[in-house]
């Protein structure tokens, strides 16, 4: 099994930068696709971007070239650089760990971003 602590989060003005970080134990993560998943008021659970065992990266459109996933395996971290944020990326943003073959789905209790002027 595996838990999941996301820190971070804050007030933040358009334009400003914050980077959160999402804590991983209880189990070994490294097999792990790991990502960020974000959801505001009245508004369904979307993608945000995950990384792979391998390194491969997948960013949502609306994020790309703004935010920047990574992860620490010395650590067991896994962290979301995000920049030029604007309006519309408030939301709770929520760790996530998804085993790439079996049916095995964690989620973290998620940290509040909100950016506003």
């Amino acid at each position: 099994q595996v838990q999941l602590v996301e820190s971070g989060g804050g007030l933040v003005q358009p334009g400003g930068s914050l980077r959160l970080s999402c804590a991983a134990s209880g189990s070994i993560f490294r097999l792990y696709v790991m990502g960020w998943y974000r959801q505001a008021p009245g508004k369904q659970r979307e993608l945000v971007a995950t990384i792979s065992s391998g390194g491969i990266i997948n960013y949502a459109d609306s994020v790309k070239g703004r935010f920047t996933i990574s992860r620490d395996y010395a650590k067991s971290t896994v962290d979301l650089q995000m920049n030029s944020l604007n309006a519309e990326d408030t939301a709770v943003y929520y760790c996530n760990a998804r085993h790439p073959a079996l049916i095995l789905n964690y989620w973290g209790q998620g940290t509040q971003v909100t950016v506003s002027s």
